[in-house]
C-alpha cells in the first residue's frame, strides 16, 4: 500500500509541486504537461505481460531505457523542451523508486 502511494503521489502531486516551485507564473499548464509525461508508459503496450507487478520498467521498456534516459537529459538543454524533460526525468525517478521497493 505504501508503494502504491508513494507511487501514484510522486507521478502526480509531486510534480505540481516542481511546477509550482520552479514555474510559478505558469504552474497550472507546467504541471499539466509533466503529467501528461506519463503518456511514455505507453512503451508497457508493447510488453507481454502488459502488466507485471515484479517487473522493474527501468531499461525494459524502450521508452525507459538508459538510452532514452540520455534523450530526456540532452532535452533539459533546450527551453522549449525543458518542462517536458523535467516531467519525464521525474518519472524514470519515480519508476526507478519502484524497482529499489522490489528488491
Amino acid at each position: 500500500m505504501l508503494q502504491i502511494l508513494i507511487h501514484y503521489g510522486l507521478h502526480f502531486l509531486f510534480p505540481g509541486l516542481i511546477a509550482w516551485v520552479f514555474f510559478r507564473s505558469h504552474w497550472e499548464k507546467a504541471w499539466l504537461i509533466m503529467v501528461a509525461t506519463m503518456l511514455v508508459d505507453v512503451d508497457h503496450l508493447l510488453a507481454n505481460p502488459v502488466f507485471a507487478s515484479n517487473r522493474c520498467s527501468i531499461n525494459f521498456h524502450i521508452l525507459h531505457s538508459y538510452y532514452a534516459i540520455g534523450v530526456y537529459l540532452v532535452l533539459l538543454y533546450f527551453k522549449k523542451f525543458r518542462i517536458i524533460a523535467i516531467g519525464l526525468l521525474f518519472h524514470m525517478l519515480t519508476d526507478f523508486i519502484d524497482c529499489l521497493f522490489m528488491k
